[in-house]
């Protein structure tokens, strides 16, 4: 016969194992916040097989992604993301240089970033306050991903593509 007290702690710690469990899309922190890996790095020799090749199987962030309020931050990172990846799918197609362009599409996805970080009324991402070749030194440093590496099991779902990529040969 199950006693009362033992059928009683099971469900308690079911109800805590499924509590602490990641069973959805939407990840947070500890403060009940989006988690947006950011920034994303500077495709390089090393990575870009991987920004190339796995673009499918990185996060995008779609606006039910994010909860309504409080979060228009990582809303603008979540959007710099999938421009960036939207980006990269049109670097990455029969470019003779995809190192170079690739680098493109990152610093032209992350200086519309901080476009729009500036227009707010909030404190911008701390990179943006930087100009030329410090930027690119702040926004590549303390990455979460730097080998673009895809999350196992995910999936990307379909995301338009973002206008506005132009390619400079003097950028990179």
């Amino acid at each position: 016969m199950i006693s009362i007290v033992g059928l009683s702690g099971f469900w308690i710690l079911t109800l805590l194992t499924l509590h602490g469990a990641d069973v959805g899309e939407t990840k947070r922190n500890s403060l009940n916040e989006p988690d947006v890996p950011f920034p994303p790095a500077c495709p390089t020799a090393e990575n870009l097989a991987a920004v190339c090749h796995q673009g499918q199987g990185r996060p995008r962030y779609l606006s039910s992604f994010f909860p309504n309020s409080r979060v228009s931050h990582f809303h603008r990172r979540g959007n710099a993301i999938n421009r960036m990846e939207s980006w990269f799918s049109l670097c990455c197609r029969g470019q003779q240089d995809q190192n170079h362009t690739s680098c493109e599409c990152w610093k032209q996805a992350l200086s519309q970033f901080c476009t729009e970080e500036s227009s707010t009324m909030t404190k911008a991402y701390v990179c943006c306050a930087d100009r030329g070749e410090a930027r690119w030194t702040c926004f590549n440093s303390e990455l979460p991903n730097p080998y673009y590496d895809p999350t196992p099991g995910y999936t990307a779902p379909p995301v338009p593509e973002e206008a506005g990529f132009t390619f400079d040969p003097n950028d990179c």
